[in-house]
């Protein structure tokens, strides 16, 4: 598999993303495309997360200095939970991120998105903890809601400072399905910040349509994950599969949904942003221009992705203030 794609002639490679995406964000289209080409959906699943680990450590932006980790567990009945916690050195941090990695409910773990939560430990001077929660097809829903519960159940039970939600795209969704899970519990999150989540149980919206053939995420992608999650009958009016399916998001904290444009999931952040706003809470949703699924990547290469990064760490670290900027 190839280390880079600065070679590939990008000419009408993107069809009419060419004009909308700047030559930095193209330049990092290519280069996943190369790590993890489309064909890649077909192959069969130990395949696909082989490449797909290997592309992440391609993408890996490092650590920051003065930012470590441990890696640890959490005892359940019937299993363990892998966990890893970051911190800062010689910062005592005022609150903990718990942090769910995307990927599709079936490709990722503590490994894959590392330097996205060192990134974030770094900016917010906050303790990140990532959870290697279980994958689909072999555990399906709702094994990765529970094992995204069990996290929040014992940093709620377990630490003394106020904790908040952080997820990227599935990530998001288990993130968001916490918070409306959790939403009464004695410790409730003080935030949540949702990166390109997942939110809806089918391929509706604006975003949906405008964007299905978007480059580094298409509807169809969406589907086969959802076929791994759920088998062949998805459940319906479900907010621990679809947190947009919930009918009631009062009580939830106050949230911030960052989107790409580009990205047939842009309109599920819109949407939770009204259902929360409607029930009376705070919402804020940030449309990325420009930028595209999984640009978190990106950051290190493109100045529109850095820029939205530092969105999400300025608002996960005015959350844990209990501040709201919006």
């Amino acid at each position: 598999m190839p280390k880079s794609s600065t070679s590939r002639s990008e000419a009408g490679s993107l069809g009419a993303y060419d004009k909308r995406l700047d030559p930095e964000i193209r330049a990092f289209v290519a280069r996943s495309s190369a790590w993890y080409p489309p064909e890649t959906l077909t192959l069969p699943l130990e395949r696909q997360r082989a490449i797909y680990s290997t592309m992440c450590q391609a993408f890996h932006c490092g650590t920051p200095a003065g930012v470590g980790s441990t890696d640890g567990a959490i005892d359940l009945q019937d299993r363990s939970l892998c966990i890893r916690r970051y911190s800062l050195a010689g910062h005592q941090p005022e609150a903990t991120i718990l942090y769910y990695h995307g990927g599709g409910f079936v490709l990722g773990g503590l490994d894959s998105h590392d330097d996205v939560c060192a990134a974030l430990c770094d900016g917010t001077g906050y303790e990140v903890i990532s959870v290697d929660y279980r994958l689909a097809p072999e555990h399906r829903h709702p094994a990765q809601f529970e094992d995204a519960c069990a996290l929040f159940d014992w940093a709620a039970q377990t630490l003394d400072r106020p904790l908040l939600l952080c997820g990227e795209s599935a990530g998001g969704n288990l993130a968001a399905a916490v918070a409306h899970a959790r939403r009464h519990h004695v410790r409730a999150t003080i935030g949540q910040v949702l990166i390109y989540p997942s939110l809806a149980g089918r391929n509706e919206g604006r975003s949906y349509r405008e964007h299905a053939e978007a480059p580094m995420l298409a509807a169809c992608a969406m589907d086969d994950y959802r076929r791994h999650r759920f088998g062949d009958v998805p459940p319906s009016n479900d907010p621990t599969a679809a947190p947009l399916d919930d009918t009631d998001f009062s009580g939830l904290p106050p949230t911030v949904i960052v989107t790409a444009e580009c990205d047939p999931l842009s309109s599920d952040g819109e949407a939770y942003r009204d259902r929360i706003r409607a029930a009376g809470g705070k919402a804020h949703w940030d449309e990325a221009i420009g930028l595209v699924h999984s640009f978190m990547r990106a950051r290190k290469s493109s100045t529109r992705a850095q820029s939205a990064c530092d969105r999400i760490v300025a608002a996960l670290a005015a959350l844990g203030r209990r501040d709201w900027p919006y």
